[in-house]
């Protein structure tokens, strides 16, 4: 079959139009939206081996699995507890802190609010975004749909984390305060404290900001640590029990993750 001159063009003009289609559907970035994210956490290993913790872990489950909303608009954010996998495999005392710590971001003023219970006691956070030092890698995955690229951080010193993040999602964040790589991290994992979150879902939608809930007592990440580590000193947290050592320096990065 011969194809004239006026068929050639319409082809091409089709061509033209479906690769300006194209390029224009993957130059449309997320700007808001909410993420649920998939939180797993074992838990025998987060006890340690006293004899407190190995009598407990005949009576628990391996993981403990928790479902987290990651919600965004702008350069504000929110990320909360929105349902467990099994409820009632997980004890009461081992539900409290995921249930009902918030944390609350604005990118724009690089600081982000949180509310954390530690065993009954309610810790208000109010600080800048802890700076990461991330290095890029060339391994990539896809997360939820979002093509992702690996970065590896530091925080608290000495505490690694391995990141997946997408520049789909404009927003530079992350679960919890993870923050700062050119797009949303959608895969984490933090060995030392034997957890990882993974995105299930993103969606489209507005979601809308509350302010922060007043507290009397404002911490920050600093005084935070220094408060809780007071208060946990009779805890058997001394160098001659080094596995409530290694417990209690595990709570209070959570505190401050």
């Amino acid at each position: 079959m011969k194809i004239n001159n006026i068929d050639m063009k319409k082809i091409l003009c089709f061509s033209a139009l479906l690769i300006l289609m194209t390029s224009s559907m993957k130059a449309q970035f997320v700007e808001s939206g909410e993420i649920i994210f998939e939180v797993k956490t074992n838990i025998k290993k987060t006890m340690g081996n006293s004899s407190w913790a190995e009598a407990m872990k005949d009576k628990l489950p391996a993981f403990k699995t928790t479902y987290f909303k990651y919600s965004f608009a702008g350069n504000k954010s929110d990320y909360q507890f929105d349902h467990w996998e099994n409820k009632e495999a997980i004890p009461e005392f081992l539900r409290q802190s995921d249930e009902k710590t918030t944390w609350s971001g604005n990118f724009s003023t690089g600081e982000f609010s949180k509310t954390a219970d530690v065993f009954g006691s309610t810790f208000s956070i109010r600080d800048s975004f802890p700076k990461i030092e991330w290095m890029l890698s060339n391994e990539n995955r896809v997360i939820a749909g979002y093509n992702c690229r690996k970065a590896t951080g530091k925080i608290m010193d000495s505490v690694y984390v391995f990141a997946f993040y997408t520049d789909e999602i404009v927003i530079p964040g992350g679960p919890c305060t993870i923050n700062g790589l050119p797009g949303m991290i959608l895969g984490m994992t933090i060995p030392r404290l034997y957890t990882s979150w993974i995105a299930t879902e993103v969606k489209s939608s507005q979601p809308v900001f509350k302010q922060p809930a007043s507290a009397k007592n404002i911490f920050t990440f600093k005084t935070a640590a220094v408060t809780i580590r007071e208060k946990t000193k009779d805890w058997g947290g001394n160098d001659d029990d080094p596995e409530s050592k290694k417990w209690l320096e595990q709570m209070v990065w959570n505190l401050l993750l």
